[in-house]
């Protein structure tokens, strides 16, 4: 039985051989012609060498994040095969090079189609890197796409990339690929793609949404040292620097970048810095030090597998516990966690009007699968990003201000805040406690009153938190408790399960701190069987879960291999539970 446009393409070869350029070509191409994907990419730690995949599912309607198969599997050497070969759906093909790898599959569903990339990158006038560009070719063939909608894409990308001669090759390299499949193989393939009216949708990943909500929301200074998974934004925000007035700065170390961005929204300006897990490890003593000065800033936190090094370039959701006890003492802070990129573009936007309203720390966790993976989303709503500075007092209001408290104790615990050069507005930022001008102060009751005075914002902060968000049959008795960018598979895995007239919803954690209790407690009181899915070891929410509603979550799936959860690993877990329960 044909398919149209439901497939799903797996690339795979060694570092450095631009598999996941390849993979973002054919993902444009898709979004252009009105289709949803999804795009995953894995790869070592390794500038070359090792082994890189990228994997393109597509489909007509919505698709919320990628599957564990594959119907096409480009195999740019034999270890892509030796791999992967597994993965690929009953009735799909694998595109290879027959001139350099002999492969006997062991199935018979498999259609072969043995492609002379390495030649006919040479007869493009390209190198041996050129191969992805043929094979991407091959498939497109294979789908029965039109070539000129390739050639566009690939002409687009190259030229602006690397001139018009790289982009010539590569396009003759694509025609190429593309004609021998058309030449060998001439029966119909199963999946085929076939253009439909253009969607207001884009296609982007994590990182780069977050870069273009900071702007909007206006972000006027960006520290960062480059680490994985969070450096395509030190990348991003370095390009759109000149055109937006915004300074951009690569300092030696994480210490200075907190510091840096501290000064920054102590001198005014709205003010963030990224890293990783690794990174954040030495911005700890700054983050303090914003907390204490109740200086507004946004610090995104890029999680992969630790401790240590760990794994560089792998998921991973295990620095939540970190973040929300970072730093020594006690002090308000914001921890959020944005599932894709939509919740990225608006949710920096609200970073940054909850740092400067309530004078905090507000910190961003993303891991690499949301932030490296590219997703189709609709075009969004500049909009919707409104600015709130809050109580920042302006020269005009100083001017009969006679007795200036930068600290002053308050009803809602948020004091007026003042920039330096303002006339009436100077006060003492000291880490040490302080007194409401801001002068060093130990005394008792003084340190009493300002550890109240602090936490007295969560009052209000949080009625501004949203309470987790439901998706799917909102009266099922199934509930998936995921925080992060696991709704993502979450979301796949109920319709996975919907297929089999078996109900779930998904209950999605997205600001974790101040964390929603009793919105918590009626949630998990509300379905018959709860799930807890996690990328880590220790369950890091569900502890967090019990602590606050007093509520322990029997079922539990977690995974922290280093590789993302699948819809597949979740559907078959609420299977298993049902079995337990002696539910079919």
């Amino acid at each position: 039985m044909v398919e149209v446009n439901k497939f799903a393409v797996k690339l795979g070869g060694e570092a450095g051989y631009g598999i996941a350029e390849a993979g973002k070509i054919l993902a444009k191409v898709c979004v252009r012609s009105g289709l949803y994907t999804v795009v995953t990419n894995e790869y070592p730690s390794l500038i070359r060498g090792g082994h890189n995949t990228a994997h393109i599912r597509v489909e007509d309607r919505e698709i919320y994040s990628h599957i564990k198969t594959c119907d096409i599997l480009i195999a740019l050497n034999k270890e892509t095969m030796d791999l992967h070969m597994q993965e690929i759906t009953p009735n799909g093909a694998v595109i290879y090079d027959g001139a350099e790898t002999k492969i006997e599959t062991g199935r018979k569903d498999v259609q072969l189609c043995s492609v002379p990339l390495a030649q006919l990158a040479r007869e493009a006038g390209g190198e041996r890197i050129v191969r992805n560009t043929v094979a991407l070719g091959a498939a497109f063939a294979l789908l029965q796409g039109e070539f000129e909608m390739l050639a566009n894409v690939i002409q687009e990308t190259y030229h602006e990339k690397k001139g018009s001669k790289i982009a010539s090759i590569n396009k003759k390299a694509a025609e190429l690929g593309y004609s021998c499949i058309k030449e060998k193989y001439k029966g119909p393939f199963r999946n085929q793609f076939k253009k439909e009216k253009q969607k207001q949708s884009i296609l982007l990943d994590g990182n780069t949404a977050l870069c273009l909500g900071a702007v909007k929301a206006g972000c006027k200074f960006h520290a960062q040292y480059p680490m994985t998974p969070s450096s395509g934004i030190l990348s991003y925000m370095a390009q759109q620097a000149m055109e937006y007035n915004i300074i951009v700065v690569q300092p030696e170390d994480e210490i200075s970048v907190i510091n840096m961005a501290i000064g920054a929204a102590f001198a005014g300006v709205r003010s963030m810095c990224a890293t990783a897990g690794g990174g954040f490890a030495l911005m700890v003593e700054g983050v303090g030090l914003a907390a204490m000065t109740e200086t507004p800033v946004v610090i995104i936190v890029g999680q992969r597998g630790g401790p240590s090094t760990g794994l560089p370039t792998k998921t991973e959701q295990g620095d939540l516990r970190f973040v929300l006890h970072v730093a020594q003492g006690e002090f308000p802070r914001v921890v959020l966690a944005p599932g894709d990129p939509a919740e990225c573009f608006y949710e920096i936007g609200n970073a940054f009007n909850l740092a400067e309203k309530y004078q905090l720390p507000v910190l961003i966790l993303t891991d690499k699968y949301v932030v490296d993976s590219m997703f189709t989303v609709p075009m969004f709503d500049q909009d919707k990003i409104k600015i709130d500075r809050g109580y920042l007092i302006t020269e005009k209001q100083l001017e009969n201000w006679n007795d200036f408290k930068r600290y002053q104790f308050t009803e809602d615990g948020i004091s007026p805040r003042s920039v330096p050069g303002q006339k009436n507005g100077i006060y003492k930022a000291a880490s040490d406690e302080h007194d409401e001008y801001g002068y060093v102060n130990e005394d008792p009751e003084n340190r009493k009153k300002m550890m109240q005075k602090r936490f007295k914002k969560l009052e209000l902060l949080q009625g501004e938190i949203p309470e987790p968000k439901i998706y799917g049959d909102k009266d099922a008795d199934i509930a998936i408790i995921v925080w992060g960018s696991v709704k993502n598979q979450a979301r796949e895995a109920i319709k996975l399960l919907a297929k089999e007239n078996i109900a779930a919803k998904v209950i999605h954690y997205l600001y974790i701190s101040p964390f929603p209790a009793e919105a918590t407690r009626h949630l998990l009181k509300e379905a018959r069987i709860n799930l807890l899915v996690e990328n880590n070891l220790t369950s890091q929410l569900g502890s967090i879960i019990q602590e606050h509603t007093g509520i322990f979550i029997q079922h539990r799936l977690l995974k922290s291999d280093g590789l993302p959860l699948s819809p597949e690993e979740i559907y078959l877990k609420v299977k298993q539970i049902r079995g337990a329960y002696g539910e079919i």
